[in-house]
């Protein structure tokens, strides 16, 4: 086998930090019902998750179920709230979250 057969493919997502609740899509489009692979990079781990949603480039996508109201972790870090109720693997945008400034 050679190099490039033994390597794994690239994630669809990124999740910076372990106790994170959100990932980001790093592939062109998501479509709902794909199961997507992750990485966790502060701990070089492998995740996998079925989208719920169609989830553009760039965009997040909820690795946990949270409810409204619920601090929205990346990096580590509270970066907003939900406004409604969030399902594991789905969109996770300005419809349903609002930042922790305004």
């Amino acid at each position: 086998m050679n190099d490039i057969q033994s390597k794994s493919s690239p994630p669809d997502f990124l999740v910076h930090d372990s106790i994170d609740s959100v990932g980001v899509v790093v592939v062109e489009y998501v479509s709902a019902g794909s199961t997507l692979t992750g990485w966790v990079m502060d701990t070089d781990e492998t995740i996998t998750l079925q989208a719920n949603d169609d989830i553009p480039l760039g965009h997040k996508i909820a690795l946990v179920e949270l409810d409204e109201g619920a601090s929205v972790i990346k990096y580590g870090h509270a970066i907003g709230r939900t406004v409604a109720p969030i399902g594991k693997g789905a969109h996770l945008h300005v419809h349903n979250t609002k930042t922790e400034k305004w």
